[in-house]
């Protein structure tokens, strides 16, 4: 029977809603749900790409013990008695957890109570340290607890957006587009874009201020000293609700201002344009994301905005505020259960004995975590150096993610016993473990998220679950049951341990914890399969709660927010050796380490290789060319990537995505590339400013294949490989050219029938093609210089059935014979769209973004290509004026 089920998304912390229909053949269908408060029914192209994902193509679907499938019991059983036994000769210490912001929030509580409460330590920690953690230490200084005071619904309410490192437009596309509806029923909300790059975001920007790499300190001391200065300061709100105004404003003072503005980066004219903005606009809302998190300075960065909000009074109030933007689906889920190594379930802290003893007596567990635990960079080191003899790393692939990536691979290597929970069987880090647990994917598991602004849904089950897969709470439990705890989790479905996890939010609490949910602690199972989405705090008798700390009420000692001062530190890292600045990040299509994101073709499209972003000045200054194949390097390590000469990118620092790993790409990890400095207070590295040099690989030869199936062996100093319509396209590079080219290509596109070769003795190029019984089985093309043939024609190709002897030659030639279509590069990747078919619609007068929509649909859905479309357009206008 054909049915929809609602559920919410498994990418970004927007947490959008998601209706699933699923046909009476199991076809299933993605579509926005209309009624979810975080998205109303709008889907970025990874959400709107969901079903594309969901097939069994890689999954592990049984356990694993020493490369060798095997039971449920014996897999369980070797896990418990190895912890139990590291535990018992090395102490609790000696074994660790590593866990994610993809988990469910059940998923996560569990295994924070077995090792906080059960095993006595406090080693469990989350990827969510790599994006959030300087966000959480910022709200506890200032506000006592771990809260966002805003909503979504202020980034429509506000006069004035400030996005400070953060490129929404491509990481919450969803956000940005509610900013961009806003903005077009109200134009004279303004914008301003803080970031060294100017990124997608920039076109919805009246300001983009070019800061200097973790400039952002500098800049928000600046505004404070300004708002001062200008009597723009809420003398009551600090007077009523505040303490530490005078010392904040006093550091902010006792800087030089020429050196300010130095640091800062900007022309002082610019900066003063947008500090007599920001004083002026009351409803004021600053959204920040990664570029603020992950720095040396992450935590001062969060405060430094946060002084700005409270000496205005604009925390709270609809359209104002600061507002930390996640980058995970459940990062605000884990942080609420304790999944960081700082901290308790019901963001009670471990250095606190009353908190300590509050959560020992509600587990009634036999121990308690009496210190923090080691964060995630300290944790790895400790694998590394032998202190930890035993890890469990679920749902997340530190090998690629992980800053000093190349050491954290040998790391794992070498620890005596590696437990991954994971869905997909080969990730760079699944290759590394002794046991392989096989757990549930989204769609196929059930539980809660919580989103950005504090609000909880559900994600439920429409999948049956494939193979031997299991939840991962179940995993957990089954493994604390075989460590002696069967009566502390003996949980028999989800809705029982959200249940629990809501009663220990309101457990002793008094108002004294920000994070209650206790209105939800006798919750039965229809009532958790029937929540609708709810935003904490959320207590016994009382609504959910959209804003918070607009009349006080923080959560220090004396209910007074605190100013933080906060001071500059040396950010200065090039040197002659290395004069560039790295910095990492995500693109538009794909998602953390391409796991799910990497099974879909049409994701793929946008960007289908590594890549980096490097200014025009800087190409020219190393003698790089656009599409030229680059080494860069740092004192750890080296990698291998695209060159894309760019005016997006600040002349002096250069960009590259977090995501390609070796999977997809021969030499692309990058944070292979970035060391383990960390911020002193959160532990979050720094993954953006890192000093960098970058020299022009020099390739013999070049290649761009079409293949029906995936290589199992690419022989090649360079190649990337991406999924597409019909089959994979391939990207490759050599140092020398082949022996024997012929049986190069032999060994990329198969045997087959049919092979046709060509080669232009003249120019050094040759081309391939193999088919059977007249169908495509792949093409080569090989130069002595980066292959110039239209891919997206090429590729379209392997969806003919059959291709008839006279016309392979135009397989042969790359591109279409006369008359016949070429979409060019794909831009909107939610419709297949091309360049050329956007470009032909200009030509045919659509003269604005919307009626180019309006004639290809392009730029209809997310909206995440409008600016691209938007260049388009102006390209064409300036053509046309000259």
């Amino acid at each position: 029977m054909p049915r929809s089920v609602k559920t919410t998304c498994p990418y970004c912390g927007v947490g959008c809603g998601i209706v699933a229909d699923v046909a009476s053949d199991g076809g299933v269908s993605i579509n926005g749900d209309t009624e979810h408060p975080a998205n109303y029914g709008r889907l970025c192209s990874k959400g709107s790409a969901l079903a594309e994902t969901i097939g069994l193509d890689g999954r592990l679907l049984y356990p694993e013990v020493g490369g060798a499938r095997a039971d449920w019991e014996t897999a369980l059983d070797l896990v418990a008695a190895r912890f139990s036994e590291t535990i018992r000769r090395y102490g609790p210490d000696a074994v660790a957890f590593y866990v994610s912001g993809q988990l469910l929030t059940e998923d996560y509580y569990v295994a924070n109570k077995l090792m906080k409460g059960f095993i006595g330590s406090a080693n469990i920690d989350t990827n969510s340290r790599l994006c959030m953690a300087s966000s959480v230490a910022g709200h506890r200084r200032a506000f006592g607890s771990d809260t966002v005071p805003g909503c979504y619904e202020d980034l429509e309410l506000a006069d004035l957006v400030v996005l400070v490192g953060s490129n929404l437009a491509w990481c919450h596309p969803v956000l940005y587009q509610r900013i961009v509806v806003a903005k077009e029923k109200r134009p004279e909300l303004k914008v301003a874009l803080i970031d060294p790059r100017r990124t997608t975001s920039a076109d919805i920007a009246d300001i983009h201020l070019s800061i200097r790499p973790d400039g952002d300190v500098a800049l928000f001391l600046g505004l404070l000293r300004h708002l001062a200065s200008n009597s723009t300061i809420d003398a009551d709100y600090i007077a009523r609700y505040a303490t530490g105004f005078e010392q904040a404003l006093a550091a902010a003072q006792a800087l030089d201002r020429d050196a300010l503005i130095r640091r800062i980066g900007v022309p002082h004219s610019q900066l003063e344009e947008f500090y007599d903005l920001f004083a002026v606009t009351e409803r004021t809302v600053t959204v920040y994301s990664q570029g603020v998190n992950q720095s040396s300075s992450g935590t001062d960065k969060v405060n430094a905005i946060i002084n700005c909000h409270l000496a205005t009074g604009r925390v709270g109030k609809p359209g104002m505020g600061p507002f930390s933007v996640t980058g995970q689906p459940n990062a605000m889920g884990g942080r609420e259960v304790g999944g960081l190594a700082n901290m308790l379930a019901a963001h009670m802290t471990i250095e606190d004995a009353n908190d300590r003893d509050c959560v020992h007596r509600f587990w009634r567990a036999p121990t308690i975590a009496t210190k923090p635990g080691l964060k995630a960079v300290d944790m790895f080191r400790a694998v590394g150096d032998g202190r930890i003899k035993a890890l469990w790393i679920m749902a997340t692939n530190p090998v690629v993610s992980m800053p000093e990536a190349e050491n954290v691979r040998q790391a794992i290597a070498s620890c005596p016993f590696v437990v991954v929970s994971d869905v997909t069987a080969d990730t760079d880090t699944a290759k590394l473990a002794h046991v392989l647990l096989p757990a549930l994917a989204w769609g196929e598991k059930s539980g809660t998220v919580t989103n950005s602004e504090r609000r909880i849904s559900r994600q439920r089950s429409f999948l049956r679950a494939p193979g031997s897969a299991r939840p991962d709470w179940w995993i957990v439990t089954e493994v604390a049951k075989r460590m002696g705890h069967a009566e502390a989790f003996a949980y028999s479905a989800p809705a029982d341990i959200f249940a629990e996890h809501a009663a220990l939010s309101a457990f002793e609490n008094i108002g004294t914890r920000s994070f209650d949910i206790g209105a939800y602690a006798n919750l039965d199972s229809r009532a958790y399969e029937e929540l609708e989405p709810f935003q904490w705090p959320c207590r016994v008798n009382s609504p959910g709660t959209a804003r918070m700390f607009a009349e006080g009420g923080f959560y220090t000692q004396d209910r007074r927010a605190r100013f933080v001062p906060v001071r500059l530190t040396a950010e200065e890292r090039t040197t002659s050796d290395f004069p560039l600045t790295l910095n990492t990040g995500r693109v538009r299509d794909h998602w953390h380490t391409m796991t799910r994101t990497g099974k879909s073709q049409r994701l793929s499209q946008h960007y289908a290789e590594p890549f980096v972003e490097i200014h025009l000045e800087d190409a020219k200054r190393f003698r790089i060319t656009d599409a030229d194949l680059v080494r860069i390097s740092t004192g750890l390590d080296a990698i291998l990537v695209r060159a894309l000469v760019t005016p997006r990118q600040q002349p002096g620092s250069i960009f590259v995505p977090m995501h390609w790993n070796d999977q997809f790409a021969s030499c692309a990890r990058v944070d292979r590339l970035v060391p383990g400095m960390t911020d002193p207070i959160s532990g979050q590295p720094a993954s953006k400013n890192v000093p960098a040099r970058i020299e022009r690989f020099h390739a013999a030869t070049y290649g761009f294949a079409v293949l029906r199936e995936r290589p199992k062996h690419i022989a090649a100093e360079y190649w990337a490989i991406a999924k597409c319509d019909g089959g994979w396209r391939l990207e490759i590079a050599l140092a020398a050219e082949p022996a024997d080219c012929s049986a190069f290509a032999s060994g990329l596109l198969g045997k087959a029938r049919d092979f046709i070769f060509y080669r232009d003795l003249q120019t050094g190029r040759m081309r391939f093609a193999c088919y059977d019984n007249g169908r495509l089985c792949g093409i080569l093309f090989l130069a002595p210089e980066p292959v110039a043939v239209s891919r997206e024609w090429a590729i379209s190709q392997l969806a003919t059935t059959t291709i008839a002897t006279g016309k392979r030659n135009a397989v042969l030639a790359g591109r279409p014979g006369p008359g016949a279509a070429d979409r060019g590069a794909i831009v909107c990747a939610c419709f297949g769209i091309g360049v050329n078919e956007i470009a032909a619609a200009v030509a045919r007068g659509c003269c604005t973004v919307a009626t180019v929509g309006e004639a290809t649909q392009a730029g209809t859905n997310c909206g995440s290509c409008r600016p691209e479309i938007r260049k388009i357009v102006d390209r064409h206008a300036l053509a046309n004026a000259n």
